[in-house]
């Protein structure tokens, strides 16, 4: 009996000793993910502080008609078709500093089969970090940060499609580095964005030594605007104060390979592109103003030669001018004016025309940019003609429909 004892206490510790050891040697098991649906953030799959991953779609169905003249109602041309049809996905992994970004698009316009024989789907694809609470490092493709209507998402407008001062002399997306700091100062706020890039435009192959420098700064002196309301049109959520923001950039491409920089025709000569842009943006109480001026040259010659001297490309100098102003009726409604103008420089006259544009928009917001309804009626007329009845003036039509999450 007096032996039992030790004895019973050493087989116990025997078989417990292990199941110990194991026990602690293994690993906490990782939070399970959990998938939910958040209106303002689409499907998210989350696991804690470790991994986030948010999933978006949108579409824009559109039918719209161009008149034969203006002066001549009749349809010349159509303008019906799945216009947008996009998915992302965006995040964080490991920790909330490192986030990604993944744009991807699948329409023809989206792909850019109208200009290219190649399906281009990538559209972002860039990994941020946040070093400082206030500044922020991007690795990867995304938009330039150029002019305001550009960089705001074509889900987030208040007409069917951007003005022609940004068809003609936008800032694209680009490949490169990228940075954004955030500098409060008092009651106002400076943001300082720059990149340096390819300078090839999207999905570009290898291309040469000439890289693209941009750089923007935007002032908001009242403040942050709700929900980030500066980078979507109109004042759906009716500013309670007064919010204005005015912002200022620059960017020039060397041994630029297309006509527009990063977008256009292929030049048969690079050319250093330099683009000036100056924007500004105010709302309050469902009031929104918003208007751009921007400048494009090159130092060199515009225009390039074939090898056998027989076509051109040139770049698109000039400059262009954009104001939009619009009013929310009620919580779902609004209506908005635009007057766009683009001038050929001028050693552009004898090949280029001054363009100019007016539209009256009418959206009605289901789920805000989300889901909404968009009618839009458009004139356009060249060379300072605005008359009815010159060649080449002509009215359009359009509805679209917005979905998404």
């Amino acid at each position: 009996m007096r032996n039992f004892f030790p004895m019973a206490a050493g087989i116990l510790c025997v078989h417990l000793l292990p199941v110990h050891v194991f026990a602690q040697s293994v690993p906490p098991a990782p939070p399970a993910a959990k998938v939910t649906f958040k209106p303002d953030e689409g499907l998210v799959v989350a696991a804690d502080t470790l991994f986030k991953l948010n999933v978006r779609f949108r579409m824009q169905d559109r039918f719209g008609l161009l008149s034969e003249s203006g002066d001549h109602l009749d349809p010349n041309a159509s303008d019906i078709r799945v216009r947008r049809l996009r998915l992302r996905f965006y995040g964080y992994i490991f920790t909330k500093r490192l986030r990604y970004n993944l744009h991807l698009g699948f329409s023809r316009a989206d792909l850019d089969l109208d200009a290219n024989s190649i399906a281009q789907p990538v559209r972002d694809a860039i990994v941020f970090y946040d070093l400082k609470p206030r500044f922020t490092l991007g690795f990867g493709q995304q938009k330039l940060p150029g002019n305001r209507q550009q960089v705001v998402s074509s889900g987030s407008q208040q007409f069917i499609d951007r003005s022609i001062v940004t068809a003609a002399f936008t800032l694209d997306r680009d490949f490169g580095i990228f940075g954004t700091w955030t500098l409060p100062a008092g009651r106002s706020l400076f943001l300082l964005k720059g990149a340096i890039t390819s300078g090839e435009g999207r999905n570009a192959a290898v291309g040469d030594e000439g890289l693209c420098y941009t750089g923007r700064i935007e002032w908001l002196p009242f403040g942050k605007f709700t929900a980030d309301g500066d980078y979507f049109e109109g004042d759906l959520l009716r500013e309670e104060h007064p919010k204005l923001s005015l912002a200022i950039g620059y960017s020039t491409d060397q041994g630029a390979r297309r006509s527009g920089a990063q977008l256009g025709r292929t030049l048969y000569t690079p050319r250093t592109i330099n683009t000036l842009i100056a924007d500004a943006l105010f709302k309050y109480k469902g009031w929104a103003l918003s208007t751009e001026y921007i400048v494009r040259n090159t130092l060199e010659d515009p225009f390039t030669l074939s090898a056998d001297g027989l076509t051109t490309v040139y770049v698109l100098e000039g400059n262009g001018t954009l104001v939009q102003l619009s009013r929310m009726i009620g919580a779902k409604n609004e209506v908005a004016l635009r007057y766009a103008r683009v001038s050929p420089g001028s050693r552009l006259t004898s090949t280029e025309l001054m363009k100019e544009e007016s539209w009256l928009g009418y959206s009605y917001y289901l789920n805000q940019h989300r889901i909404k309804l968009q009618g839009n009626i458009s004139y356009s007329w060249t060379d300072a003609h605005a008359a009815f009845d010159h060649t080449g003036n002509r009215w359009g039509l359009f509805v679209q429909v917005e979905f998404g999450i």
